[in-house]
């Protein structure tokens, strides 16, 4: 039997192929991270509501996004925008962000016990190993876009 004959390469191909089929069916899907949702915010700077946003460090959780957004003010100019869903389980609807009242560098969620950094979003401690969702933020010194 040589295996450069039709005749055996194609039913070894066959069932190479049927193999290779079924193994990909068993696989878990992996988890993609946070669902898309369309984001487009104005924030006035001048809005009582955003008071908490006046000095570099503070933060605000706004509606939109998936779960929630928090804003960050990083520096005079720069914002941040994450949403609150925890990129460990993000079909679970208890696995949501908040900031850590101790520190408010750590956004933690209780469910899993994740953590991030506020600067970024990176993890600071898993089991999450993904970032979290960052919207895209501009401010023109008195109006702060957040959107994707």
């Amino acid at each position: 039997m040589r295996l450069t004959d039709k005749k055996t390469i194609y039913p070894w191909l066959a069932l190479l192929f049927i193999l290779a089929s079924g193994l990909a069916a068993c696989q878990k899907e992996k988890n993609q991270g946070v669902p898309l949702v369309a984001v487009d915010i104005h924030i006035y700077a001048t809005d009582p509501s955003f008071v908490p946003l006046n000095p570099v460090g503070g933060w605000v959780y706004i509606s939109g996004g998936n779960r929630g957004i928090l804003v960050y003010r990083k520096s005079i100019t720069d914002f941040n925008a994450f949403d609150r869903t925890c990129t460990y389980n993000p079909a679970d609807a208890n696995e949501l962000i908040k900031v850590d009242a101790s520190n408010n560098v750590i956004l933690n969620d209780a469910h899993c016990g994740s953590k991030f950094l506020i600067t970024d979003g990176s993890v600071n401690q898993g089991p999450a190993t993904l970032p979290l969702k960052a919207y895209q933020t501009s401010f023109d010194g008195t109006l702060l876009h957040i959107f994707n």
